[in-house]
This record gives structure tokens, C-alpha cells and sequence, in this order.
């Protein structure tokens, strides 16, 4: 006896029904929501020539420009972006050093700690957050999804996030 596929996307249960049944997990319900949201952001990545990685790294950048801009210190070490991005030194190093030759980025030593390697968004760096506003925002536009949507789900997903943490 063969079987043919299922549909590409399931019906979305929402009720329960059997608890090991794939459409059921949470896990899966998440891992193809994330695989979803890296596909729907590949072409603003191939546009900006950015790995999701290092799309990351800009963003984290950019919230440190911005909390300068507004006469803030924040912490600017590779230490810190990679706490912020979940990602070790091992990750975060070789991705900074392509961002660097691309001239996205700048990375010093702490004047005060020369161990302290410090990072900076440059002007190419900065240039590119505009286009990248906006192209998230014509995605969640022509998906039909609110921002209050977003930010709800978004909050449920760190909620959530943060009870995993504390569970084990």
C-alpha cells in the first residue's frame, strides 16, 4: 500500500486531538515557522547581500547606534552581540570579519581592556536599515498580517521562550 502526500500546508489544527500527531506539536508548529520566515526573507537577504546571520548582527547594530544617538552607553563587545544573539565567539568572529572586509561593520580594541573587542556599524552598515524597514514592512503588508498581530505573537513566542529557560 503507498501513500500519497499530505497537503504542503496542513489544515492548522488548533484543537489538540492526539498528542503525538505531527500537525500537534509545538515543536514542529515552530520548526516550520521559522523555516517559513527564513524563506519568506531570502530575497531582502540576496538584495542586501547578507546572510540571516549577519542581517542579525545589523540589527542589534542598528539599536546600539540608536541608543547612542539618544546619549546612551551600550555595551559594545563582541561578548555582548553574541549574548544578545545567542551565538558564541566561535560563530560570531569569522561572521564579523566578512562583515568588516564588507565595510559593514568595525571592530576595535576597548581603549580601557584591550581583551574587549568592541564592534561598530559604519555608514554602509547604516544605509542599508532603511530598505530593510521597508521591504518587513511590504511582507507583513501583503500577508495580511496586522503589526498588533506580530507584536502579540512575537510577545507569546518570548513568554513562552523564557518559561523554556526556566524549566530546566
Amino acid at each position: 500500500m503507498t501513500s500519497k502526500p499530505g497537503p504542503a500546508t496542513p489544515a492548522f489544527p488548533c484543537d489538540g486531538g492526539e498528542p503525538l500527531a505531527l500537525d500537534n506539536q509545538l515543536c514542529f508548529a515552530l520548526y516550520a515557522a521559522s523555516r517559513a520566515m527564513t524563506r519568506a526573507y531570502q530575497p531582502m537577504l540576496r538584495d542586501l547581500a547578507l546572510t540571516y546571520p549577519q542581517y542579525l548582527v545589523l540589527m542589534v547594530l542598528w539599536e546600539w547606534d540608536a541608543a547612542v544617538a539618544r546619549g546612551e552607553s551600550p555595551d559594545a563587545g563582541v561578548g555582548a552581540l553574541g549574548r544578545r544573539l545567542m551565538l558564541d565567539s566561535g560563530t560570531l568572529t569569522p561572521l564579523l570579519k566578512r562583515m568588516e572586509q564588507r565595510g559593514l561593520v568595525e571592530r576595535r580594541r576597548a581603549p580601557r581592556d584591550e581583551r574587549v573587542t568592541l564592534v561598530s556599524i559604519t555608514e554602509a552598515g547604516r544605509a542599508l536599515r532603511p530598505r530593510a524597514q521597508a521591504w518587513v514592512e511590504r511582507q507583513l503588508e501583503g500577508a495580511g498580517v496586522s503589526r498588533e498581530e506580530v507584536d502579540r505573537l512575537r510577545c507569546q513566542l518570548w513568554q513562552f521562550l523564557g518559561k523554556l529557560g526556566t524549566a530546566g
